[in-house]
């Protein structure tokens, strides 16, 4: 039942995640929001997963109590939608609060699944998450004729999260972060942090321009919508394949994953009209986040006492701030040398990585 609960609740969580970012650009179109409106507000989300955190450092736990108050103000922001969709102010401040639900919900969820499955069964819990996060795709975009519609999936498979992630809660540790025998740093780790930001912040032209860059060197735009597609297939495959790797050293793992990461970028900058080149690149995705993003959060499980928060941080400086960071940057840096950019970020980030010291949590 556990692992039902855990699959379940990762399946709706980026069920919601498809909703926002994929549909909801395109409800706040139809509605009027000029361009630089849509991009402030799915900028705020980001930029509050990565502030929040420094909440928690000191005076807040993320404990029980703080998590379903997180629960209950994630449906109340799923209902405001309803209500401040047309005054872009009030749907600003709606989704500064998201913002924060987002920032205590899933890292609080990761903790139990590492501390519940292990890693070996990890990845066969999350890969439901991209399961969900394809299903939206697929089905709401043939049923997705007016605005309510994406405000009525979004609070459906809210109130879902909810109901699965309360029956998750027993199986929290009460307290299990107070007893940590020194504080949480930042700086210890300094080198993992900053490479961390530059791995997600090469992310940047490809969640955010990948569609447009493939389309203008030729590429249809339904091909495209296959090679989005495959990508996560290589990605759910990684999932549910990837506990051997974790029997070797983490950190080699994640630079491994890393330095795939840029050769997917380079083949990206030299071949963008070849779609054989384009779908070897697409099943890097498997390495470059299935494999990467598991490894990431089994070694801060491993390396940090507060593992909640450690997790808080991880989504904070990596989807958070580097999300955020690389979008912009992306959008500055757009043209023919996008991805050799994405390559060189992906490089500093290997570089950073491999100041660590080696992985003494094998």
């Amino acid at each position: 039942m556990l692992f039902f609960n855990l699959s379940a609740f990762y399946f709706f969580y980026f069920a919601a995640v498809a909703v926002y970012i994929i549909f909801m650009p395109k409800v706040l179109h139809d509605i009027g929001y000029t361009p630089s409106q849509i991009g402030v507000v799915f900028a705020l989300a980001p930029l509050m997963r990565f502030a929040t955190p420094f909440l928690f450092l000191k005076h807040i736990k993320l404990n029980a109590t703080i998590f379903k108050s997180s629960l209950l103000l994630s449906i109340l922001s799923a209902i405001g939608f309803y209500f401040t969709l047309n005054n872009f102010y009030a749907f600003t401040l709606n989704n500064a609060l998201l913002g924060i639900c987002l920032s205590l919900i899933l890292p609080y969820i990761e903790v139990i699944a590492l501390k519940e499955l292990g890693k070996d069964r990890y990845g066969k819990s999350r890969l439901y998450g991209s399961i969900g996060f394809m299903f939206i795709a697929l089905v709401l975009a043939k049923f997705l004729s007016e605005p309510q519609i994406a405000l009525h999936y979004y609070l459906c498979v809210t109130i879902l999260i909810v109901i699965f992630s309360l029956l998750l809660l027993k199986h929290d540790v009460p307290h299990e972060d107070t007893i940590s025998s020194k504080p949480f740093s930042v700086l210890e780790y300094w080198p993992f942090w900053l490479s961390l930001f530059f791995m997600q912040m090469s992310f940047g032209g490809f969640y955010n321009f990948f569609t447009i860059y493939e389309t203008e060197n030729g590429i249809s735009l339904e091909m495209t919508s296959y090679l989005w597609s495959f990508g996560v297939i290589c990605e759910i495959v990684m999932f549910y394949f990837q506990a051997p790797f974790f029997k070797n050293n983490l950190l080699s793992i994640i630079k491994i994953s890393i330095f795939v990461t840029a050769i997917r970028w380079f083949l990206l900058y030299l071949f963008p009209d070849n779609l054989y080149i384009t779908f070897f690149a697409q099943s890097i995705h498997a390495f470059s986040f299935g494999l990467y993003h598991s490894a990431v959060i089994i070694y801060l499980y491993k390396i940090y006492e507060n593992k909640k928060l450690a997790q808080q941080f991880m989504y904070g400086v990596a989807y958070g701030l580097g999300g955020f960071v690389g979008a912009l940057v992306a959008g500055w840096l757009y043209g023919e040398n996008l991805f050799l950019y994405s390559a060189l970020f992906a490089l500093a980030s290997l570089l950073f990585v491999s100041i660590m010291k080696e992985d003494v949590s094998k």
